[in-house]
């Protein structure tokens, strides 16, 4: 009984981790330095102007 609880677990949050993973990321003080940023511009490596937007909400998050 165990088993099944924590399997459904397990594949419950995987759901949610995979459904979260597909959001556009926001500017923020974790987004927008190190690894974060990486990501958020390999997120937006393929659109140019919302690449911009974002940089420019870092760059006013910084000010």
């Amino acid at each position: 009984m165990k088993f099944v609880y924590h399997a459904i677990c397990i594949l419950g949050l995987s759901v949610t981790l995979v459904a979260c993973s597909e959001t556009a990321p926001v500017a923020s003080t974790a987004n927008c330095a190190g690894r974060g940023m990486e990501k958020a511009l390999d997120y937006y490596k393929n659109d140019e102007t919302s690449r911009q937007q974002f940089l420019d909400a870092c760059d006013a998050l910084n000010k």
